[in-house]
């Protein structure tokens, strides 16, 4: 069968670039930097990117370029059953993440309406718990549908799923040609003009006040390897699925620097963006910026509402702008972890790419139903700590191991990608690999299960403060345990004939 392919290089940049960029780029990015060491913390950042984003970003590239399919089926070409299920592990975190990720967009695309009269009043966290999410249930209760979610909800499945129903180059590739250049003059805006609010600088001396003994502090350094995995889409069967769509002559290399790079020029001036509207709004209330600095749905939420309210002119259009380019970024992200599933469905059981769409999108797209009711944000809240903090660590620190330690594949790859890159591979990225990232993701994992998994249970930390231990069980750990056991369960079928045979020597 021939294999969907890129119309060109820039096509497939802009995915990647697409995937990578997504809401946590501009509500955790910010947060996270300002948190450990503010401009000092750049320096861990830039390391964590060189030993392991981008070394990652090329081992993934490499995988789906030389073995032509998606996640699981690349694994399988590379490993056989003994690698299969790694791959599906991948598809079925991304599975999940996309069920709930969708509904984080409806809300932004509500709230793009939202702020062209500030419908959100002053108590901007009583209406979005109270007035826009109707959060009136316990957690583990769903109550009913809250439609003013649902209803963008199937907006953002009716664009997701059109984009793939058109295919690789006229879908995806077309989208994120229109969407990324959209969102990145979007941005600018809203940075300019937050940039000439009165109190700005004050928020920019806070984000950017170097901290330097923070950087004596492992758990920075853990904080910057962690945010630039999660960041970059590695590890959720997206970049192995995307490179598989290239030609055969392609800069594997180049492309994964580029890539690597552009996602955190962006995040930079969501930093800059972000922490110029906190100042303007710590100076209007006459308080210190960390009294306001928040990250995720309360950032996006809550305070950035507030921001709106205070500001001294076409404020409805400037909070217009902000949920648009998080509804835009949200997009392209939730385009590429639908097509991992998307890809490995229709491989596995030779299903043609529409009724992959239908059958995997449309299982998803139901299913993230159950987050647009009245208990939906505590389903998302546990469903979200766990498989982003145990699925997807977990799967690239499982990766890594496996294939430089376990099959040795690392030389071969290292090969593969050299003879079609102009930025050749050295030793360096076989001692990233190798020694640097599982490391660093091994520690990530046990420092996460010691201080956070075991006490969950005893409620005694974290979000979860106030759960039960049934709905921890079932809502969060249940749903990363689920995404493992069904990994295995796929790979013990045989792949449809079309794709069981292949010559990696071609």
């Amino acid at each position: 069968m021939e294999r969907s392919q890129w119309g060109t290089r820039a096509g497939f940049i802009l995915a990647a670039v697409g995937s990578a960029v997504g809401l946590g780029n501009i509500w955790r990015f910010p947060y996270v930097a300002y948190e450990n060491g503010g401009g000092a913390f750049f320096i861990p950042y830039l390391f964590a990117l060189l030993t392991a984003g981008i070394p990652i970003l090329i081992l993934e590239f490499t995988i789906g370029h030389k073995y032509r399919g998606s996640a699981p089926l690349s694994f399988f070409r590379m490993g056989g059953k003994k690698m299969e299920w790694l791959g599906w592990w991948a598809v079925f975190v991304s599975f999940v993440i996309s069920t709930y990720y969708a509904v984080i967009i409806a809300w932004s695309m509500r709230y793009t309406i939202f702020s062209f009269n500030q419908a959100w009043g002053t108590d901007t966290e009583a209406f979005l718990f109270n007035d826009f999410l109707q959060l009136t249930v316990t957690p583990g209760q769903t109550g009913g549908i809250v439609w003013g979610v649902f209803i963008p909800l199937v907006l953002v499945w009716v664009i997701t799923l059109g984009i793939l129903f058109a295919g690789v180059k006229k879908g995806i590739e077309l989208a994120n040609r229109i969407f990324i250049p959209t969102l990145v003059v979007i941005f600018l805006i809203v940075v300019i003009r937050a940039l000439t609010l009165d109190g700005a600088m004050i928020g920019l001396d806070a984000f950017f006040k170097p901290n330097f003994d923070a950087i004596m502090d492992p758990k920075v350094w853990v904080a910057a390897y962690g945010h630039i995995f999660f960041s970059l889409s590695v590890a959720f069967a997206i970049m192995i699925t995307y490179s598989s769509y290239l030609p055969k002559k392609s800069d594997i290399t180049n492309n994964a620097f580029i890539t690597g790079f552009a996602n955190s020029a962006f995040e930079l001036l969501a930093g800059i963006g972000v922490f110029a509207a906190l100042g303007f709004m710590a100076n209007q209330q006459g308080v210190a910026v960390a009294d306001v600095a928040a990250a995720g749905v309360g950032l996006a939420f809550v305070v950035f509402p507030q921001i709106i309210n205070e500001f001294p002119g076409f404020n409805g259009l400037f909070g217009a702008l902000f949920f648009l380019s998080l509804t835009l970024a949200g997009l392209t992200s939730l385009i590429s972890i639908t097509e991992t599933y998307v890809a490995g469905f229709s491989e596995k059981f030779g299903l043609s790419r529409n009724k992959a769409i239908a059958f995997g999108g449309g299982l998803a797209a139901l299913i993230s139903i159950l987050f647009a009711t009245q208990g939906g944000l505590f389903f998302l809240d546990a469903a979200d700590y766990f498989i982003n903090q145990f699925g997807v660590a977990a799967i690239g620190l499982v990766e890594v191991v496996m294939v430089v330690w376990i099959f040795r594949k690392a030389d071969m790859l290292r090969d593969h990608a050299n003879a079609i890159s102009d930025i050749h591979l050295g030793g360096w990225w076989k001692i990233c690999l190798g020694v640097v990232t599982p490391i660093v993701l091994g520690y990530m994992m046990f420092g996460l299960l010691k201080t956070n998994l075991l006490k969950e249970f005893d409620n005694e930390t974290g979000n979860y403060e106030g759960y039960t231990d049934t709905f921890i069980m079932f809502g969060g750990a249940g749903v990363a345990i689920a995404a493992i056991v069904l990994g295995i369960l796929f790979s013990i079928g045989k792949w449809h004939k079309d794709h069981a045979q292949f010559d990696e020597h071609k």
